[in-house]
């Protein structure tokens, strides 16, 4: 979450106008994340997310994104679906861009989760899966691997500017996940970026599974192997006890049988995993505008964690 598109408060009544959801109290844009702007938006009837999306995420795009939230929901995942206008419409436009008003769930995210926490995590990610088992609808991952290359080759030499040799570092990395890249293991749909703020917790209960705007489909394991990045190091991308990222799989596991062929593949999908977001995150961290309201995250937190799943091969093992 973001803001890079500011929303005045004329405009943003006018835009609620549209729901029955009461009259604008407040709006409070959101920093956390890099993808699309947020606004906490509180009315005299409820609190609610608006959500403007970037040049990231293609408006053609959120009907999926939509309809995978109201499948999830009605299957008693704690997810947020969007919110219909009287008209029956979720998706708009404000201030130039798409714009969908969203429900807000309770909770909050957790910087440094314990074991019991990570499994709570895993399991919640395990019921998703188990809930989209029977989700008809198809989109590939524009960030999937066969994007990687395309990514080094827009950051280029700059990544060197970021630390001396991370190009060199990328580059090798690369050409050995694609060689390892497992076929043949279950596809589904996926959310792609469970990270622990987009998980809402209260206490060790999970309240809230949040920003599916990478949801696509893709192989079903390479969403746990993005979680486990994700869960079992802090910020710097140093590890966390091993209980964190044992918790989080088990914690899948008892939730949704993991196929042994899917264990076994998840340490190259765990680098895998790293090396799109480390890309990503070098692309925002060269050209994030000076001005945006945005939380930059550091890419090289994810060379560090490439670094521990090439020196810890056994870290996925039962």
């Amino acid at each position: 979450m973001a803001v890079y598109t500011q929303v005045s408060a004329e405009a943003l009544t006018a835009f609620l106008a549209r729901y029955d959801v009461g009259e604008l109290v407040s709006a409070k844009g959101i920093a956390e994340g890099v993808e699309n702007s947020n606004y906490l938006v509180d009315t005299t009837r409820a609190r609610f997310i608006l959500t403007l999306y970037e040049k990231r995420v293609a408006a053609a795009d959120l009907p999926f994104f939509f309809a995978l939230l109201d499948h999830l929901a009605a299957r008693g995942n704690p997810v947020p679906p969007g919110i219909a206008d009287r008209e029956g419409r979720v998706i708009h436009e404000l201030e130039g861009r798409p714009a969908c008003l969203i429900r807000f769930l309770p909770g909050v995210s957790v910087s440094h989760p314990t074991a019991i926490q990570a499994r709570a995590a895993g399991a919640a990610m395990g019921r998703m899966h188990g809930s989209l088992a029977d989700f008809a609808p198809v989109r590939p991952n524009s960030l999937g691997i066969e994007s990687w290359p395309g990514l080094l080759a827009q950051c280029g030499r700059s990544l060197d500017e970021i630390e001396p040799g991370l190009h060199a570092r990328v580059e090798a990395a690369l050409a050995e996940v694609r060689a390892q890249w497992p076929t043949g293991l279950a596809t589904a749909a996926i959310h792609a970026d469970l990270f622990p703020d987009n998980v809402l917790m209260l206490g060790d209960e999970v309240t809230g599974l949040i920003d599916f705007y990478f949801a696509c489909t893709d192989i079903r394991a390479y969403d746990l192997a993005v979680m486990h990045s994700a869960w079992s190091f802090d910020a710097t991308g140093a590890p966390l006890d091993p209980s964190v990222g044992h918790g989080l799989v088990e914690g899948y596991a008892a939730a949704f049988p993991l196929a042994p062929e899917e264990r076994a593949a998840l340490p190259v999908l765990a680098r895998g995993a790293c090396i799109r977001f480390l890309l990503t995150r070098a692309w925002d961290w060269l050209n994030t505008p000076a001005d945006a309201l945005v939380t930059r995250k550091d890419p090289l937190a994810y060379r560090r964690r490439l670094d521990w799943y090439d020196a810890n091969p056994d870290a996925f093992a039962a």
